[in-house]
């Protein structure tokens, strides 16, 4: 039979299962706050882009002396790139009011 030396180094069965078991508790308690985050980032995301095609419509007038008449014509005219949001909304241009639909 061999004698377990003292000098020996590692870890049991049993401390492994218990930090697993801990970090598992962690990531249990964590994941619904990740996602949360997720969603509220893409809805900031998608007002930040509001706020700058509201920003360019606003250019346009200065420039042209009228509204566009659509988002097209912004991007048509080099004043934004597109115009899409993370969370799937659209961005629609309703005269000077730029806001964000389903």
């Amino acid at each position: 039979m061999k004698k377990k030396r003292s000098n020996e180094k590692g870890f049991t069965l049993i401390e492994m299962l218990v930090v697993l078991m801990i970090i598992s508790v962690l990531l249990l308690i964590a994941l619904p706050n990740m996602s949360k985050n997720t969603d509220m980032a893409g809805d900031k995301s998608c007002e930040a882009t509001r706020k700058l095609v509201q920003t360019q419509v606003a250019a346009y007038e200065v420039e042209h002396g009228s509204i566009p008449q659509s988002i097209d014509v912004l991007i048509e005219e080099g004043y934004i790139d597109q115009v899409s949001c993370a969370s799937g909304k659209r961005i629609v241009l309703n005269g000077k009011t730029v806001s964000i639909s389903q």
